[in-house]
């Protein structure tokens, strides 16, 4: 597979400014959706919030049950000071320094204070992501990044998924089929030109640890690639070097294009 060289991505939280955003909202904070989100990009190795997590237990556990440090910051009044924005901003900046393989950095918040911790980071060559609520989220922080999420985009994208189109299963090949098409999606939105199987898969295990193609009934990740490809799921075709399949087309595309299933 001829692919660039996997992201590495620390998360930071400022999710004090993520509860400003939602304040005038009913639903709650979907930590597991952005995690999903992030997910797409590549492994995350760090995940920490900052909080006076006093204000906001009721978040704590979602967010312990996403495996994320929450790192307990004085309540302003006793500091006098921001402080979760100063030690967010140093903790970036020692990993930014300390660990070389950490290649992105994910700041989810708003505020435009962050703006010379994202400069400091792109011209320390790191790739940095914000992401945030659309109300507020300030313009300086939102072009400062290499890329910003939307907190918004990524609910609508899950409303949005297409649905399993194919009759006749079972509902663990349903499972499995679902699982691909969610995952060829998500690959569209980071851009990869190329879907081979090993980068599907492995995109499939970094959200779904546990995904084992046996347990839907397949001998191996291919035999649910040709299945697919037999339900008009997506259309395969094989790499000329090595042989391996690559998806070409998926979901409606692979339903309305003439040439279907292996070559």
């Amino acid at each position: 597979m001829k692919e660039e060289q996997q992201q590495t991505l620390a998360v930071f939280i400022d999710f004090e400014n993520l509860a400003l955003g939602l304040k005038d909202r009913k639903e709650r904070f979907q930590i597991e959706r952005v995690i999903a989100r992030l997910l797409e990009k590549g492994n995350i190795v760090v995940k920490r919030a900052y909080a006076d997590w006093g204000k906001f237990a009721s978040y704590t556990t979602s967010l312990h049950e996403a495996a994320i440090e929450l790192i307990e910051i004085p309540i302003r009044r006793m500091t006098g000071k921001n402080s979760a924005d100063m030690r967010l901003c140093v903790d970036a900046m020692d990993l930014s320094y300390s660990k070389p393989h950490i290649t992105t950095f994910v700041i989810l918040s708003g505020d435009s204070d962050f703006s010379p911790l994202v400069s400091k980071l792109r011209e320390n060559d790191k790739q940095v992501i914000g992401l945030g609520m659309k109300e507020a989220t300030s313009v300086l922080l939102r072009d400062n990044c290499d890329e910003f999420i939307f907190y918004e985009d990524i609910l609508r994208e899950e409303t949005q998924a297409e649905e399993v189109p194919v009759q006749g299963v079972d509902d663990k090949k349903k499972e499995a089929f679902r699982i691909l098409l969610e995952t060829l999606e998500a690959l569209r939105r980071e851009n990869r030109e190329t879907l081979w199987s090993a980068l599907i898969k492995m995109t499939i295990k970094r959200k779904r640890p546990s995904f084992n193609e046996s347990y839907y009934g397949y001998r191996n990740f291919s035999q649910l690639l040709e299945d697919a490809a037999e339900k008009n799921l997506v259309t395969l075709t094989r790499d000329a070097a090595n042989r391996t399949y690559i998806v070409t087309q998926f979901g409606s595309e692979a339903e309305k294009s003439p040439k279907r299933g292996r070559k």
